[in-house]
């Protein structure tokens, strides 16, 4: 399969750059797998939608101020952007780094109280027969305190490239907005993007209504929102991300089958978790670890009914897991529905809901 099955025009004007004024204001295209139908809603319309005895999973983690500004010992700007936690005794992280490349053994400063050593470098794409080199550095960050404290008051929000920021700043608007208010397990690099449109009435009303929700921890990184760098989808490989799956949510999904009920995941990063976890009966098993699993067409769900997810960037592996689910010949017509409709995409933008 062609990576370029999954590419479509998106004009830059139709990605959103910044949240709406309400949280809950997002549109919402619907799409019925059973007949194919597609409706334009509203995300306030979500309870009406699901039924008393469904389940949302929603993905808890909480973004850290993940970029990183510095300097270089003899002068010039180096930037990087956390990864994932390697070692919390020794605070290692793996990282990204932006400016010249360094060397191993060179310690750079970032901001006024927290310092970086690099270690040593490994290819940034490990998909199947990329020629990459390196890209991903593994660092050691020191200084005056305690190094997660340090980060965030020294860091700034992890933005996606594709938001501009005037001079890369870091309005205090994307450090509300670009969380979820599900967010309480911090170690996330990028928001799990689906869960930034619920807000506390729409909370309210789905509890009302009888739909249950549950959690899992899917620290979001590089396996994400890694660019697929091969012509073939096949020969992509996942970044490992660490995931969490409490016993409760085990629980929850596996009451929702018996009764019936549809499990509707918030998100990739929670689909991702619970296929990963999922047992042949269409249970979970709890536990925790790293999950690299890469979900394209052909893929079989056997845990996920239902997903809400944003609008993702062509060629994306986001694109290709809702590809698997809705079926490559159907969502490129739903995703030239959306932009004929004035849909915003991307982080910041309007959602989907496939059930």
């Amino acid at each position: 399969m062609k990576v370029s099955e999954f590419h479509y025009p998106l004009p830059a004007e139709r990605i959103a750059q910044a949240p709406l004024p309400e949280r809950e204001a997002s549109r919402m295209l619907v799409f019925e797998r059973a007949s194919g139908r597609i409706e334009d809603r509203r995300f306030r319309d979500l309870p009406e939608l699901l039924a008393p005895g469904d389940l949302l999973v929603v993905n808890d983690c909480k973004v850290i101020p993940a970029r990183l500004r510095g300097s270089r010992p003899g002068g010039g700007r180096v930037e990087l952007t956390l990864l994932q936690e390697l070692d919390p005794a020794a605070n290692e992280w793996e990282c990204l780094v932006k400016g010249r490349r360094p060397r191993p053994g060179l310690a750079v400063n970032l901001g006024r109280s927290l310092r970086a050593e690099f270690l040593d470098e490994r290819a940034l794409d490990c998909s199947e027969n990329s020629e990459a080199q390196g890209g991903l550095w593994r660092v050691r960050l020191s200084g005056e305190g305690p190094v997660p404290e340090l980060i965030e008051r020294e860091g700034r929000a992890p933005l996606p490239p594709y938001l501009s920021r005037e001079n890369g700043g870091d309005p205090a608007l994307d450090r509300e907005r670009y969380q979820t208010i599900f967010a309480r397990r911090p170690g996330a690099v990028a928001a799990p993007t689906a869960g930034l449109h619920f807000g506390e009435k729409t909370l309210q009303v789905l509890e009302e209504r009888g739909v249950r929700r549950a959690a899992i921890t899917l620290w979001v990184g590089l396996g994400t929102f890694a660019p697929v760098r091969v012509a073939e989808v096949e020969r992509h490989r996942m970044h490992p991300e660490r995931y969490e799956l409490p016993e409760a949510t085990a629980l929850a999904v596996a009451e929702t089958r018996s009764r019936g009920g549809r499990v509707v995941a918030v998100g990739t990063t929670v689909t991702r978790t619970l296929e990963h976890s999922a047992r042949e009966d269409g249970g979970v098993k709890a536990g925790a670890g790293l999950t690299e699993l890469f979900i394209y067409p052909g893929f079989r769900f056997r845990v996920v009914d239902g997903l809400l997810t944003n609008f993702h960037l062509p060629g994306s592996t986001l694109l290709m897991l809702v590809a698997a689910l809705v079926g490559l010949e159907r969502i490129q017509p739903a995703y030239a529905r959306a932009l004929e409709w004035g849909y915003r995409f991307l982080s910041y933008g309007d959602c989907m809901l496939i059930l």
